[in-house]
């Protein structure tokens, strides 16, 4: 954690869910409501597979976090999945993405979990930059897609 936290982290709330589509739109360019609003009631329906941090401050919202427990894909005993990760830009480099990263670790720990995996596009400097200075590195599996309009 870092050393002057100025924020809180907690699991998201229903009054959390338009400030999370906000910065995520905010962020990613993409809005995606309908994909937020479900992931919550997920969240809220299966709270120790599924988990939505967000860090707040003066009850504002200025990032969130969303993984979720994963089991045999592929082989691959249980393991922590983070696919979400967002900060407000104003309040980037204090921590606060490493302190999400570390409390859904902690989610994941509690929950039995000894490992945690995510996946990065690769022209994400940013983001691989992130995951790699909480530790994380290239893993055992291979991503592979093929576009089905072809």
């Amino acid at each position: 954690m870092a050393e002057e936290q100025h924020f809180t982290i907690r699991p998201a709330c229903a009054a959390d869910i338009e400030p999370i589509i906000r910065l995520d739109a905010a962020v990613t360019t993409t809005p995606k409501p309908a994909y937020w609003e479900a992931l919550f009631k997920d969240c809220q329906s299966r709270r120790k597979q599924h988990f939505l941090l967000v860090a707040v401050k003066d009850d504002v919202l200025l990032g969130f976090i969303a993984g979720e427990i994963r089991a045999w894909e592929f082989g691959s005993p249980p393991c922590g999945w983070v696919f979400a990760i967002a900060v407000d830009p104003n309040t980037r480099l204090s921590g606060m993405g490493a302190d999400l990263f570390q409390a859904i670790c902690d989610a994941f720990r509690r929950a039995g979990i000894t490992k945690v995996r995510t996946m990065v596009a690769r022209d994400a400097q940013l983001v691989m930059s992130f995951f790699r200075a909480q530790g994380m590195m290239a893993g055992p599996f291979v991503e592979l897609e093929k576009d089905l309009d072809e």
